[in-house]
């Protein structure tokens, strides 16, 4: 077999680099995002990297830490790379839990992650 497509290794990096930041300073997610960036963080949507560190850095927990169990990575016709992201996470005290996320990355002068979709994998219907 021969090396992997490039947007593997770009992917993957990406994604180490932005949960190391979600774990240890979430308020340095901003040199990923660019003002045109949209977040939907459950069913929320924010817009602009202002507003979606905003969002990032006052999610209610002290202490995080990802623990990524899967990653998909595809070109895009328009050279983007779209990630898709498996993980747990593990808040504070609370129980490890689940969730899923997906980046669509672009080069663009001051940024890179152009859509960002988070969801906890387990939801409580009733």
């Amino acid at each position: 077999m021969g090396d992997k497509p490039v947007w593997e290794p770009i992917g993957s990096s990406f994604n180490q680099h932005y949960y190391q930041l979600f774990d240890n300073d979430r308020t340095q997610l901003g040199t990923i995002y660019i003002d045109a960036s949209c977040l939907t963080w459950e069913v929320q949507q924010f817009q602009g990297k202002a507003v979606i560190v905003e969002k990032l850095s006052s999610l209610p927990f002290q202490k995080i830490q990802n623990s990524l169990t899967a990653q998909d990575h595809q070109p895009t016709p328009d050279s983007c790379i779209i990630s898709m992201v498996v993980g747990q996470l593990k808040a504070d005290e609370d129980p490890i839990i689940g969730f899923h996320q997906m980046f669509l990355l672009k080069n663009i002068n001051d940024g890179f992650c152009t859509n960002d979709m988070f969801r906890f994998a387990l939801r409580s219907f009733g």
